[in-house]
This record gives structure tokens, sequence and C-alpha cells, in this order.
């Protein structure tokens, strides 16, 4: 009996050690994300990222070569979890947006005015994409071309392209123009979708084949089968589409949203 009560008190003494080294653990390495990071020098770091990184903010999880880079966050949670720090990443948040710092030069690698004038910096493909297929973070790269090269209509910023889908088959490598990309493709023609009419807080479904292809926030009209006539909706998810005084509100919200962009 006395030999199972030593027992029993060692497995206890050592269990609260080990839970306490866990949580003292848990309490040094737990960090937050910064609501602006930004980078200064191309290299980003869990510093520059995260508050409270401690002896890991030196270590590098991505490079920005144009005033923006756009990381995944679910491989900058890995990478941290790598280097002893907790994120819990409560938001869940897909991406991290990470901005030029103040005190990178204005123009990067742009040294001087002819230089300047000569090249710009643009946002280019990192592989080919085929009509419909969404844009992803991992997608666009920065890089510098001949001026001339450069779209009128460029994307400045590469948070404003991801998740848009290309409007026809694009390569590798091409500079990306904001015309080429439209909200991604909710609903195809002939597809069986659901509506929703919504007037007065009266609300009433129905389903419907589709006339035509819609992206979010586009028009598309409906074909009731019962009685043979057309619904005039607005596209709001796969297979489901807006009707009534609510669709136009709908859409003016999603115009506005892409004309801010």
């Amino acid at each position: 009996m006395k030999k199972l009560i030593t027992t029993a008190t060692v497995l206890l003494g050592v269990a609260a050690l080990a839970a306490s080294a866990l949580a003292t653990q848990a309490e040094a390495g737990t960090v937050s994300l910064k609501a602006q990071p930004t980078d200064d020098d191309g290299q980003i770091t869990l510093g520059e990222l995260f508050d409270g990184a401690g002896s890991a903010a030196s270590v590098v999880v991505g490079r920005r070569a144009g005033t923006t880079a756009v990381l995944d966050a679910a491989q900058v949670q890995i990478t941290a979890r790598r280097a002893g720090l907790v994120w819990d990443n409560a938001t869940g948040l897909r991406r991290i947006v990470v901005r030029q710092g103040a005190a990178a030069p204005v123009a990067n690698s742009l040294t001087t005015a002819s230089r300047s004038a000569a090249t710009v910096e643009a946002l280019a493909l990192t592989r080919n994409l085929a009509t419909g297929e969404v844009v992803g973070p991992d997608d666009v790269e920065w890089t510098t071309v001949q001026a001339h090269q450069a779209p009128v209509s460029a994307p400045q910023d590469a948070n404003d392209i991801i998740g848009l889908s290309a409007r026809r088959p694009m390569r590798a490598g091409q500079v990306l123009n904001s015309r080429d990309l439209a909200a991604p493709q909710v609903i195809a023609r002939n597809d069986m979708v659901e509506v929703l009419y919504q007037v007065g807080g009266i609300e009433l479904t129905i389903t419907g084949r589709a006339q035509r292809n819609a992206a979010l926030g586009e028009p598309v009209s409906i074909l009731n089968l019962q009685s043979g006539r057309l619904i005039e909706a607005v596209a709001v998810a796969e297979g489901r589409a807006l009707a009534g005084p609510a669709a136009q509100a709908s859409r003016q919200s999603r115009s506005n949203q892409f004309a801010s962009r």
C-alpha cells in the first residue's frame, strides 16, 4: 500500500510539473497579430507580424518585392508554431497583408529618375489561370517591367484582386490588368437556383432555372418552372439569388464595393 501511495504521489508531482511547464510555455509564446503589419527591407519576419515575438522576431516568413505582400495565414501560423509562438487566429483570417513601411525607399529598386521613368513595378501571375479560376495569395507577385508594358488599369494592391476570377485564360508571368478579372461566377446557365423574394417582412422561396451565367452581385433571370414566368434576381451565393427590393439593394452594395477597389 505504501508503495502504491508513493508511486501515485510521484505521478501527481510529474503531472503538476508538466502542466506548469506547458502553461508557462503557452503564456510566454502567445502572440497577437499587429493591426497593420509593415516591412522595411523586403524580408518579412515574425517580429514584423506579431507583438511579443521575442527571440523569434528575426525568423523570416516571407518576402515583399513590391509595395504589398500577401501571406497565407495558415502557413504563417505553422511557421510561428515551429518558432515557439502561439497565434490562435481567433478571427479566422485566411491571408495577411503586409505593406511597405515608411522607412523603406519610396521607389524600391528604382534609384534614379531616369530608371523610374523607364521601369515600374506591376503585379504579375505566378501560374497559368483558366477562365473562371480564382486568384489566390500565391498566384501573384510584384515584378519590374518596362513602363509601357504596365496597363493603365493595372491593380495597385494585391489584396484588391485576391478572390477575383479570370475572365479569360491567362499565362504565368502576365502583367495583370483589372479588366481581366471579375467577381467569381456563382451561377451557371441552366443551374437550378433557389430564389428568395423579400419585401415588407414577407419572404417567399422558389426554385427555378438560371437563364445565364452570373457572378456575385450580377443580375440574373430565373425561369419559374411552375408558372413559366421569368424572375429578375441578383446572384448572392452559389446556387442562390435574391429578388424584390432587397435584390436591388444587394446589387448596389456589391457595385459600391468593387468601385472602391
